[in-house]
C-alpha cells in the first residue's frame, strides 16, 4: 500500500474552494483539517473535513486573514501542509515565508517567487527580460500628479493607472485626458491603500477592446513544465470576471503557440513551482502583452480539468509533496469545450451589491457534461462577511455549440430561492448572438447589453429595477430604489419586509427575457 504524500493538510479557506481541495485531500489518503469564522459555523467544509477549528469572529482579519490564528492551528493538530486556496492568504508572501519557517509545506510558490511576482512592477521587468511582450508603462511607481500627467503624455491617453499591488480589478482606473489622470491618480491610490495597505501605483497604456486570455501551467521541483491550454476570461464586469471558457475560440494554433511559449518561459524566469495562470491581453491584431502571474488555484481551474482530464488541485498537492509530474507536454490534450458561470449572491437593483441571507431552497442543477462547484444547501445563511460567490456552473460538450446549450440548460434548472444570484444576467450572455459567434472582448457587457424597455411584460417597478441593474453593470449611474406602491403592513413588519424581498427575487430570478443584447 503507497503512504500518503502528506498525513495531514489544513485548508486556509473556506466554502467552495475549502470543500473542491478536501475532496482533491480524500482522494490521496490525506487528513484534512477545515478551520472556521464564528458564522461560518454552518458551512459544508466544517462537515467535511477530519478536523475543524474555529480561527476567529467573522471580520476576515479577524480570522482568515489572521497568520497567527492559522499557524497555531496547523500547529495543534500537527498539520504537515497548508493549502490557501484562492483569496485570503494564498498569494501572500509573508504568510508563505512564515510557513517555511515552521517547516510547513505550503502548497503553492515559494515565498521568493511569490514575492517577485506580487509586485506588478517586479513581475513586468522580468518578463520583459525574458523577451516576452509587456503592455508600455511606466517602470517605477508614480510619485506626483505631475508624473502621471508625463506619463501619459509619453504613452498617449488614454491610459491605465493600475496599483502595484493590486489585484480583483481593485486598484484600476482609466483616464483618458490629463484632467482624469490628476484626479485618479489620488483615488486609486487611496484604493490602493484600503485594499492592499500599499499606495504604489503605476501607468500603462490602455489596450483597446482586448481579450483576456490565461495559460494554466504546472512546474514541478524538477525543472519540468507543462502547460493545460488557455482559458478565455473576457466576459467580465469591472474588471471581475463573469464567464471562462476552455479552450478560446479567438486562440489560433499559431497563437497558442506564442501564447504558451511565454507563459512557460516566464515561469521559469520568476523560478516558480506549483499551478499557476499567466494571463495575457490579446489586442484586436493579435498580439499579446503579458499582464500577471496568478499565484495560486483559479477560481476557474475547472474548465481546464473537464477538458484535460488533469485534477489540478491533486496535482498541486503532488507537486508539493515533491513528486515529479507524472506525465510529459505531448500527454496532455485538449478535449471537447467547458464553459463556466460564476454565480455570485448578488442584487443587481442595489448596485450588484452582495445579497446575504438565508437560501430557502437550492436545487443544482445535473445532466451529461454538467458540474457545480458549490458549498450550498437548502437552510444555509450566506455571510455578509466573505465574497458573494456562492456557485460555479460548468457545462462541457464536444464541441462549443453543445457546451453553451447544456450550460443553458443547467442554469435553467439551478434554483437558489431566498437570495437574489446573477443568474439572469448570465443567461442572457449564453444566448447572446455575439457570444454564441465567439465575437467578444472585456467591454461586452457595455457593448451588447441593454434592457428591454418597452416588454408590455414588464412592470413599472420592475423596469425601474432592472434599468438600475444595467446602469450598474455599466457604471453609468448611481442606482436610486424605486419607489413602489404603499403598503398596509406596519413598518418593520418581518412579513413585509420577506414578501418583498421574496417579490424581487421571483421578479429578477425571472428578468433574463427582459434583458437583451444589442
Amino acid at each position: 500500500m503507497a503512504f500518503p504524500l502528506f498525513k495531514k493538510i489544513l485548508i486556509a479557506n473556506r466554502g467552495e474552494i475549502a470543500l473542491r481541495i478536501i475532496r482533491a485531500c480524500r482522494k490521496l489518503g490525506i487528513g484534512t483539517v477545515a478551520v472556521y469564522s464564528d458564522v461560518d459555523i454552518e458551512s459544508l467544509h466544517i462537515r467535511a473535513a477530519d478536523q475543524a477549528f474555529r480561527i476567529g469572529p467573522a471580520p476576515p482579519h479577524e480570522s482568515y486573514l489572521n497568520q497567527h490564528r492559522i499557524l497555531s492551528v496547523a500547529s495543534k493538530c500537527n498539520a504537515e501542509a497548508i493549502h490557501p486556496g484562492y483569496g485570503f492568504l494564498a498569494e501572500n508572501p509573508d504568510f508563505i515565508r512564515a510557513c517555511e519557517e515552521r517547516g510547513l509545506t505550503f502548497v503553492g510558490p515559494s515565498s521568493t517567487s511569490a514575492e517577485l511576482l506580487s509586485s506588478k512592477l517586479e513581475a513586468r521587468t522580468t518578463m520583459a527580460s525574458a523577451g516576452i511582450p509587456v503592455i508600455p508603462g511606466s517602470e517605477q511607481a508614480i510619485q506626483s500628479e505631475d508624473e502621471i500627467v508625463a506619463a501619459g503624455k509619453d504613452l498617449g491617453f488614454p491610459v491605465l493607472i493600475k496599483a502595484v499591488y493590486g489585484g480583483g480589478g481593485r486598484g484600476l482606473r482609466i483616464a483618458h485626458n490629463i484632467r482624469e489622470a490628476r484626479r485618479f491618480y489620488k483615488v486609486t491610490q487611496t484604493e490602493a491603500r484600503s485594499a492592499f495597505a500599499k499606495p504604489d501605483v503605476y501607468v500603462e497604456k490602455y489596450i483597446e477592446k482586448p481579450r483576456h486570455v490565461e495559460i494554466q501551467v504546472l512546474a514541478d521541483k524538477h525543472d519540468s513544465v507543462v502547460h493545460l491550454g488557455e482559458r478565455e476570461c473576457s466576459i467580465q464586469r469591472r474588471h471581475q470576471k463573469l464567464i471562462e471558457e476552455a479552450p478560446s475560440a479567438a486562440v489560433s494554433r499559431k497563437l497558442r503557440e506564442r501564447l504558451v511559449t511565454s507563459a512557460i518561459r516566464g515561469i521559469k524566469a520568476a523560478h516558480y513551482e506549483n499551478a499557476g495562470t499567466v494571463e495575457f491581453l490579446l489586442d484586436t491584431d493579435q498580439r499579446h502583452y503579458f499582464l500577471e502571474v496568478n499565484k495560486r488555484l483559479q477560481v476557474e481551474h475547472l474548465v481546464t480539468e473537464m477538458t484535460t482530464g488533469i485534477d489540478i488541485a491533486e496535482q498541486q498537492i503532488r507537486i508539493a509533496a515533491g513528486e515529479r509530474l507524472a506525465f510529459r507536454q505531448s500527454e496532455v490534450h485538449v478535449n471537447g469545450w467547458a464553459i463556466n458561470c460564476r454565480i455570485n449572491a448578488e442584487d443587481p437593483a442595489r448596485g450588484f451589491s452582495p445579497s446575504p441571507g438565508r437560501v430557502l431552497s437550492y436545487v443544482s442543477p445535473g445532466g451529461p457534461g454538467i458540474r457545480v462547484d458549490s458549498a450550498l444547501y437548502s437552510g444555509y445563511r450566506i455571510p455578509e462577511y466573505y465574497d458573494s460567490l456562492i456557485a460555479k456552473v460548468a457545462a462541457w460538450g464536444a464541441n462549443r455549440v453543445e457546451a453553451i446549450a447544456r450550460l443553458s440548460t443547467a442554469l435553467d434548472e439551478l434554483v437558489v430561492d431566498g437570495v437574489t444570484t446573477t443568474v439572469p444576467i448570465h443567461k442572457t450572455i449564453l444566448h447572446s448572438q455575439a457570444f454564441k459567434r465567439g465575437e467578444f472582448d472585456t467591454h461586452f457587457i457595455e457593448d451588447h447589453l441593454r434592457m428591454r424597455r418597452q416588454s408590455p411584460h414588464v412592470s413599472g417597478d420592475e423596469a425601474a429595477a432592472l434599468s438600475a441593474a444595467i446602469a450598474s453593470v455599466l457604471g453609468i449611474v448611481k442606482v436610486v430604489p424605486a419607489v413602489g406602491p404603499q403598503r398596509t403592513a406596519p413598518l418593520g413588519s418581518k412579513w413585509l419586509v420577506r414578501s418583498r424581498r421574496d417579490a424581487t427575487q421571483a421578479r429578477l430570478q425571472r428578468s433574463s427575457r427582459y434583458f437583451e443584447t444589442i
